[in-house]
């Protein structure tokens, strides 16, 4: 009898035990969502510093650190055409406390390398889109052309003899040139470079003919005459140029935007998602923001993640088509 009484109490001590157990692991389950952020936020950027992504998750990181009441870094991990650094996010705890800052390179690269580390749909939530920026055809004034029609003229007078400088294979600036060759049905000579500074500094100092980069980066070399403004890659004309025309006005459906996106490890509860998503519009909607924003060129975004995720898979095949049909190979 004393036995089985010892029994009864071991057994029900284990149940007790287990019951707690329980009780603490789905606790620690809530409570990402309520006590969120718990600890120092990171922003990675697979990029160098000092560039458009650079920049602006440092102004994004610094609301969000406003608004959460938490530090948040900023981190550069370049390399690879952003695959590093995004892949150490994919990697990382899925509790929201490290995010990635990209651009829709995240959307190329798959379709370039026959071995990733990782899936966009599969190892990452997205957040959401938190800006986007036209890119900026633009061509040395030395290069006897001021509209989109007369390039293509030229680039068909002189097949392969004109030159577009990229900022490295499979780049926003690489694909963008690569989708105007197609469509305007020319041979561009490609010129590529290990980033955009130095291929921004060759074309303005008339090594390179012509470039397609984003507006900000390129605006004050347009303003300044370095560079002479051609068009614009996006579907409507900008405030900051708004005598540049758009691509499109000359090959109708053509549109190539720079976009810059907040997505974190898969997995993250949909309750920090929806709580990043929404300091993320509001951080976008203060007014010192919108304004840094509109005056070089970006639009502010916020679109749900929903929103997002479709974007990325549309993108994804785009890109995918275009890399095939240009035989564009990873260096």
């Amino acid at each position: 009898m004393t036995y089985v009484t010892s029994g009864i109490k071991v057994a029900a001590l284990s149940l007790l035990a287990a019951t707690l157990t329980w009780a603490c692991g789905a606790n620690a389950q809530a409570q990402p969502a309520t006590r969120y952020p718990s600890k120092l936020m990171r922003i990675i950027v697979p990029f160098a510093p000092a560039g458009g992504t650079d920049i602006l998750a440092r102004a994004l990181g610094q609301r969000l650190s406003e608004s959460l009441g938490q530090t948040v870094i900023v981190e550069n991990r370049p390399g690879a055409n952003s695959i590093i650094g995004t892949d150490a996010v994919a990697k990382a705890a899925p509790d929201g406390h490290t995010l990635l800052f990209t651009t829709q390179v995240l959307t190329i690269n798959p379709s370039l390398h026959a071995a990733m580390p990782y899936q966009a749909e599969r190892d990452f939530a997205p957040v959401t889109i938190a800006a986007s920026a036209p890119n900026l055809l633009a061509a040395h004034p030395s290069i006897p052309v001021r509209t989109v029609k007369q390039l293509i003229a030229l680039a068909r007078a002189k097949p392969g003899s004109l030159t577009i400088a990229a900022a490295g294979t499979g780049t926003p600036s690489h694909l963008a040139a690569e989708l105007f060759r197609q469509m305007a049905q020319v041979d561009l000579l490609v010129v590529q470079y290990k980033g955009g500074g130095n291929s921004l500094t060759d074309v303005a100092g008339g090594q390179v003919a012509t470039t397609f980069g984003t507006l900000p980066s390129l605006t004050p070399l347009a303003q300044s005459g370095r560079l002479r403004a051609l068009a614009l890659s996006g579907a409507k004309r900008s405030a900051v140029l708004p005598g540049v025309p758009t691509v499109a006005e000359t090959l109708p459906g053509f549109a190539c935007e720079t976009w810059y996106a907040v997505l974190v490890p898969a997995k993250t509860p949909a309750e920090i998602v929806a709580r990043l998503h929404g300091e993320i519009v509001k951080a976008l909607a203060h007014p010192d923001v919108k304004q840094r924003l509109s005056a070089q060129g970006f639009e502010a975004g916020g679109m749900p993640p929903e929103e997002m995720a479709r974007v990325i898979r549309v993108e994804t095949q785009r890109w995918a088509k275009v890399i095939r049909d240009g035989n564009i190979r990873a260096e």
